[in-house]
């Protein structure tokens, strides 16, 4: 004769709730075990199911096995002129002091030659007077242009740029043409997150 399970009582039923619960939403295996007695329940035939043996012999508790840390999500991608706004700032520093957009923009053709080179000395003045503030400039190579110069093996292609004839390997001995220009210290403000970089001078209206 099959030894009928016991009755289990209301905290009984309580656990093992709690516990099918969390095993079915973690568990695939054991919410597909669980089903076809959820649905006989639900279609009255609860008591044609076969009487469950006792439970089996627990496995041994295997060590959980953990994914590996998600890397974290990179920080979004900045607006082009908030990723710029340092080379706008300077630009917009160029405007203000030495009219450098007004002198790009207007159509100089127009003019003559005496008035284009009053408008650059007030230009040169303007924007000799924001890199000296701002920026350190140096040299690439201290001789004077025309001198000759020599171009060691395993020089620098970006501090030396070969016109001419190139031909063969270095090193090689040239004239200096232009002796290049360098930033050794950079002093430019941080820009405000209130202030729209894009606006490199604002438009004056005189009231009247």
């Amino acid at each position: 004769m099959t030894d009928q399970p016991a009755s289990l009582s209301f905290f009984a039923r309580f656990w093992l709730a709690w516990l099918c619960f969390w095993r079915c939403l973690v568990s695939r295996e054991f919410a597909q075990a669980v089903l076809p007695t959820s649905r006989a329940y639900d279609a009255g035939q609860l008591a044609q199911l076969p009487s469950g043996g006792p439970a089996p012999t627990p496995l041994p508790k295997q060590e959980e096995v953990r994914p590996p840390p998600r890397a974290p999500e990179p920080p979004p991608a900045l607006a082009p002129e908030r990723e710029h706004a340092s080379a706008l700032s300077l630009l917009g520093m160029l405007q203000r002091e030495g009219r450098f957009v007004d002198f790009l923009q207007e159509n100089v053709s127009a003019f003559s030659d005496a008035e284009v080179g009053a408008a650059a000395r007030i230009v040169h003045e303007g924007c000799r007077k924001v890199a000296q503030t701002y920026l350190t400039l140096e040299r690439v190579l201290p001789q004077s242009e025309g001198d000759s110069v020599p171009v060691p093996v395993g020089f620098d292609a970006q501090r030396i740029r070969l016109t001419g004839n190139v031909a063969g390997q270095p090193p090689y001995n040239g004239i200096l043409r232009h002796h290049g220009w360098m930033t050794t210290a950079v002093k430019l403000p941080t820009v405000s997150p209130a202030i729209d970089p894009r606006v490199l001078a604002p438009a004056e209206v005189e009231l009247s």
